[in-house]
């Protein structure tokens, strides 16, 4: 666990920023790569991915202090800062630009998120390494299984006594998702349009539903927690796309 990297004076590189920009270009070079197999333009791809990070980092945010907000545990010193996030809020974020933005400049959505569903996975497992490194409390239970880890200078605070560890899911997290890419690269010349996409939105869903049992997140109904409820609706969203008759990859990504 390494929250901040170096030190510049008094500029500090942090672990969990530096990860998340890595992931973004990782992600967006991959994804930009798949979209221009599939005859879209690359500069397109980059120019509309930089938005839909933006946005995706912003609805994170706010999803995140809205919940807490009602809860009485964030302010407004809270809603300015760069803390807490939630998961599919960003997805479900990034995907709702993406498609808006699309439709806008006459590109086809589908296929520009398809080039996007392979690269996401992989950009959001380097992120994942990078809430790890950081300790920002996004740690399972308390066990004693051997690789549990402690994260007593978590930058999120470590209420746990002395010896206490917990499952590191950000790192199940990561491999889960790095195991997603792997699929969805070894399927993507078969995927047609949209296909890739729904194909992106099961693995995950059930990658992130299966996960949750190990953290902390409480339970809000019939025994699943928030991002679980959630999952089986991109789950059930990304069946639809996945099995759906698709159109020929060779259909351009660009409407007349």
């Amino acid at each position: 666990m390494i929250p901040v990297l170096a030190e510049f004076g008094p500029v500090k590189l942090y672990s969990y920023g530096l990860m998340m920009a890595l992931g973004f270009w990782v992600g967006a070079q991959i994804g930009s790569r798949e979209y221009a197999r599939r005859g879209g333009d690359r500069e397109d791809f980059w120019r509309l991915a930089l938005y839909c990070f933006v946005a995706s980092l912003l609805t994170s945010h706010l999803w995140w202090w809205a919940r807490e907000a009602m809860a009485g545990r964030a302010g407004r010193a809270e809603l300015l800062s760069g803390s807490g996030h939630v998961w599919f809020a960003g997805l479900i974020g990034g995907l709702a630009t993406a498609w808006w933005l699309a439709r806008r400049r006459g590109i086809d959505p589908l296929a520009l998120l398809d080039g996007a569903a392979l690269g996401t996975p992989l950009g959001h497992a380097l992120g994942r390494i990078g809430c790890h490194l950081a300790g920002d409390g996004d740690w399972g239970r308390v066990t004693d299984v051997a690789w549990g880890v402690a994260y007593p200078q978590g930058i999120a605070g470590w209420s746990h006594p002395p010896g206490v560890k917990v499952h590191p899911t950000s790192l199940y997290e990561a491999a889960a998702y790095a195991l997603v890419f792997g699929l969805l690269l070894a399927r993507r010349k078969k995927a047609g349009r949209g296909v890739l996409l729904g194909q992106f939105l099961v693995l995950t869903s059930v990658a992130r539903f299966a996960i949750e049992f190990w953290r902390v997140n409480p339970p809000v109904a019939a025994g699943l927690s928030e991002a679980q409820w959630v999952a089986i609706g991109l789950c059930l969203l990304g069946g639809v796309l996945w099995t759906r008759r698709p159109k020929a990859l060779e259909e351009s990504p660009r409407r007349g």
